[in-house]
């Protein structure tokens, strides 16, 4: 029985995402003691405005928030478009600023291009701008091939896999220290 929960968001829209794979590869190798699950609204969500940050919020709204308020920690891989968060995942980012869930949410970031720095470096000073517990001694690049990374690829490779399993333990480790 899975002691904490990780909700997994990926900041990728695409069918074939290496940072969707990498996230379905972390939940298959999670120590039992973490239940990680999959956040699938990223392309539900409205585009943020601030005047509709009111009751009731859109459902989508609702279930993106309520699924951050179940969790313990966030893990998140999120790509990098024109050296930069991709919209629709700084549209998600903007829709829990205002929320209660959220601050002091223990976030592991994940990074699948060791050329991809100035994405992730934003969402680290959105993160903390957020009051994110960023967890930046468990952050881990996992250098993925490309486009079209399958979680098979990634859980045949046994780099892919210890960066992840260390990742994970990290997590775990910070979880109970909390």
């Amino acid at each position: 029985m899975a002691e904490w929960r990780v909700l997994c968001l990926s900041g990728s829209l695409r069918r074939r995402s290496g940072n969707t794979s990498l996230l379905l590869a972390a939940r298959q190798l999670a120590p039992n003691t973490l239940a990680l699950d999959m956040y699938d609204g990223l392309a539900q969500l409205p585009l943020f405005n601030p005047d509709d940050e009111v009751d009731p919020l859109p459902a989508s709204v609702q279930a993106l928030r309520a699924a951050v308020g179940s969790s313990d920690a966030l893990l998140i891989a999120c790509p990098e478009y024109a050296h930069g968060i991709p919209g629709a995942f700084k549209n998600l980012l903007d829709w829990l600023v205002g929320s209660l869930e959220f601050p002091g949410k223990p976030v592991l970031l994940l990074n699948t291009s060791a050329r991809s720095h100035h994405a992730s470096a934003a969402l680290r000073e959105v993160l903390q701008t957020m009051s994110a517990r960023l967890l930046d001694s468990s952050c881990v690049t996992i250098p993925l091939p490309g486009v079209g990374c399958e979680v098979e690829s990634i859980l045949a490779n046994d780099s892919f896999c210890k960066g992840l399993r260390d990742a994970l333990n990290a997590l775990c480790r910070a979880l109970l220290r909390e």
